[in-house]
Order: structure tokens, then C-alpha cells, then sequence
């Protein structure tokens, strides 16, 4: 079997939805802050983030359910279990996520589209994604983010 070279165009089906919104979220969201931990002074710079120190995020991925919480201090990213508002919101769904990840598209062509949805602080949005566009990563083949046997194929 072929894989398509470009990411293709999905939505999880609602029953992820529902699943998703039903477990915990303390698992991804760690996941999360370990590779953004893991990226802080390597890609991701720690200067122009210092506004960011103090504020609780969300990253909303919207087909799958889930709803990663998490905050920036002096150290670096940490879960969350503040359910209070967030100080900014980024919603998607998986597949943009994956398209951003990877560099397929670029968030200002994702929020246009109305793909991408930023709610709360439209400073720190802005700060956030001009941090991410300065970075200067590999791009990512999507493939790579399969199980060993499909991405093979």
C-alpha cells in the first residue's frame, strides 16, 4: 500500500469525540509538556516566551476530544489542573494539529480557513505563533508519525 506524500484530509469519527472527553487527560497533556520541555532551549527559545511565564494554555483538539491543559514558569511547561478559563485557547482538529507538527501548513493559512480557532488573549496568540513561524525545525514526513508496519508500506 502507497501513502499519499501529503497529509490527508480527515476528522476522527464523534465516537473519539465522545471517548476522548471521557478519559483522563493528564496522559497526553504530559506527553505535551515533555516535548516542549524537550524542545526549550534546543528549538524553542526561551527569551521571547518570557511573557508567556504565569498564563494557563489549552490545546483543544476538537474531533478527538481532548483538552490538554497546561502553564509555563521560570523551569519550563507543566500540566495543568486548573479548569478555570484559559488565558489562550488554540482548537483544531487532529489532522491541522498534524499539519502544523509537520509543517504542511502554516497556521496563519490554518486560522483564515477557519481551521485553527485562537480564544483569550489575542497577544499571547499572536507571541505564540510568531515564536513557532521563527522556528527553524526539519520539515517532518507525516508518515513517520504512523505505526511501524503502515509507514513501511
Amino acid at each position: 500500500m502507497k501513502l499519499p506524500t501529503h497529509l490527508p484530509d480527515f476528522t476522527l469519527p464523534a465516537i473519539a469525540g465522545r471517548i476522548g472527553r471521557r478519559l483522563p487527560q493528564l496522559p497526553p497533556v504530559l506527553a505535551l509538556t515533555l516535548a516542549l520541555n524537550l524542545a526549550l532551549g534546543r528549538w524553542l527559545p526561551r527569551e521571547p516566551l518570557a511573557p508567556l511565564i504565569g498564563k494557563r494554555f489549552a490545546i483543544r483538539v476538537t474531533d478527538a476530544g481532548l483538552t490538554l491543559r497546561f502553564t509555563l514558569d521560570q523551569r519550563g511547561f507543566h500540566p495543568s489542573v486548573d479548569t478555570r478559563l484559559a488565558d489562550l485557547t488554540i482548537s483544531a482538529r487532529l489532522r491541522d494539529f498534524l499539519a502544523l507538527v509537520t509543517r504542511e501548513e502554516d497556521a496563519d493559512s490554518l486560522f483564515f480557513n477557519r481551521r485553527l480557532l485562537m480564544e483569550g488573549d489575542t497577544e499571547l496568540g499572536l507571541l505564540a505563533k510568531n515564536t513557532l513561524d521563527g522556528l527553524e525545525l526539519p520539515s517532518m514526513d507525516w508518515r513517520r508519525l504512523l505505526p511501524g508496519a503502515l509507514s513501511r508500506a
